[in-house]
């Protein structure tokens, strides 16, 4: 998810979706302590992607309290 995907993207939108890749970070976690994972660069990715939501969330509440 590129940064300008992420800021077109509504509060509630943004909080969805750091949500839905926390819990795709849970299962992957799970198929990785199983055996059953193939795609490891997948863990890095979403993780910057959390990390991208994050940031820009942050940016946005800095900008309304400014």
């Amino acid at each position: 998810m590129k940064a300008t995907d992420v800021r077109a993207l509504s509060a509630d939108q943004q909080q969805e979706e750091i949500l839905k890749l926390k819990k795709e970070h849970f299962n992957l976690r799970f198929q990785g302590a199983t055996g059953q994972l193939e795609n490891t660069a997948r863990f890095r990715a979403i993780r910057r992607d959390i990390a991208r939501l994050k940031t820009i969330m942050r940016e946005n509440r800095a900008k309304d309290t400014a």
